[in-house]
């Protein structure tokens, strides 16, 4: 079962600054889903995402589509 929390509570864990978490909502790279006005951060995805991003940054692989 995936942990849903929202962007102010995924800030509060230290994985990542409300900044940053905003700045991918609007760019559409946050996982996750709209609930009426809040959006709920699927915090698993996020953490899978991240692991990619960060092996394909010391690996030297680009990001495909960004």
């Amino acid at each position: 079962m995936s942990t849903f929390k929202t962007i102010r509570e995924v800030a509060r864990t230290g994985l990542l600054a409300e900044y940053h978490l905003r700045t991918m909502y609007h760019q559409g790279r946050l996982p996750g889903i709209q609930t009426g006005r809040k959006f709920l951060v699927n915090v698993d995805l996020l953490q899978e995402q991240l692991e990619r991003e960060s092996r394909a940054a010391v690996t030297g692989i680009r990001r495909e589509g960004g």
